[in-house]
């Protein structure tokens, strides 16, 4: 009988910064159902993180960091492929050949390279930004993405990767599938406590944005207490209007597996305290286990490692066979 292909999954998160509550629901737990379905390529974007100044310690410490954290939130390494995006050279390289068919004012168009420029003098702003959503095509490319699980505010990126897809193909010929966007129906833009109308982030100004995965039980209730709501002390779903408890409800909805009309039915006629009360507690309790198993692969970096390098030697094997034929379609000898 003829095995049956799966469908290909990719996708990656940074490691600079602290891990969030917004990472978590709106990928990592996302992955776990995934890892089942699909075959499952999910990488540690540590290239991409180079776009702004990182201390090289610090950088080594926190691909780790996620790496453990990714497993500890229940990827299976003997079902998925992990890896850190670096160890596949073929990343940059076709990161490279793609960038010599994107034309500059596509990438200027991005809204994450007009955000981020716009805080920028012009001779601060660095290529590595400019460039990133072509490295972020390759990365997916390389794979033959089926899908290809991203937030809302990554929308625009992957639709540039299916541009440059057919780009290529019709310039070459047919070499790359057209990935789909897989996103969160809820909690596909988990937005920061302190300022719903922006996105959860671990580089904000104010940790109070945000949920650390590794943040402790009294930090939890601290923050979900102080979170922004609104003058009207209804608990309803309503994003035009009232954005921060919308918030607050899809958070709850994602991290305890019930609908949102529930948790409306359940807080009817009851306050914000009651609410934010028992939120907290459903977070604490949903991140102590992936905290514990956290702190114990923490404790073994060398195994972490084996499984990393594994997983590149693996995704290498794919990557390569894609970049044999890419270099061959654009004439670079072998």
């Amino acid at each position: 009988m003829t095995e049956i292909q799966k469908p290909v999954a990719v996708s990656g998160i940074q490691c600079s910064g602290d891990l969030h509550l917004g990472n978590y629901l709106g990928a990592i737990k996302q992955f776990i159902p995934i890892q089942e379905t699909h075959n499952s390529y999910f990488f540690i974007a540590d290239l991409h993180a180079l776009t702004e100044p990182q201390d090289p310690d610090l950088l080594t410490q926190q691909t780790l960091e996620v790496a453990a954290m990714y497993l500890a939130a229940g990827l299976d390494s003997t079902k998925v492929t992990l890896f850190v995006q670096s160890h596949v050279r073929e990343h940059v390289e076709l990161g490279w050949i793609l960038n010599t068919i994107t034309p500059i004012g596509e990438l200027e168009r991005m809204t994450q390279f007009k955000d981020k420029s716009s805080k920028s003098p012009k001779d601060g702003i660095l290529a590595g930004l400019l460039n990133y959503p072509t490295l972020m095509a390759a990365d997916i490319l390389l794979y033959q993405a089926d899908v290809v699980p991203v937030g809302e505010d990554q929308l625009q990126h992957l639709e540039l990767t299916r541009t440059l897809a057919r780009k290529f193909n019709s310039r070459f010929e047919n070499t790359f599938k057209e990935p789909q966007a897989l996103t969160a129906k809820i909690g596909a833009r988990i937005l920061g406590l302190d300022d719903p109308t922006k996105k959860m982030s671990k580089s904000a100004s104010s940790k109070n944005n945000y949920i650390g995965l590794l943040d402790t039980a009294d930090e939890i209730r601290r923050k979900i207490k102080i979170a922004v709501t609104d003058s009207d002390p209804t608990i309803k779903f309503d994003i035009d209007k009232k954005l921060g408890i919308s918030n607050l409800l899809s958070i709850y909805s994602l991290i305890a597996d019930v609908n949102i009309p529930e948790l409306e039915t359940k807080y009817q006629g009851k306050s914000y305290t009651e609410f934010k009360s028992d939120l907290a507690e459903a977070i604490i309790g949903a991140l102590a286990p992936i905290q514990q198993k956290y702190h114990e692969l923490a404790q073994d970096p060398e195994k972490i490692m084996e499984i990393l390098k594994h997983g590149a030697k693996d995704a290498s094997k794919v990557a390569g066979t894609t970049m044999q034929v890419v270099r061959e379609r654009v004439g670079l000898l072998s």
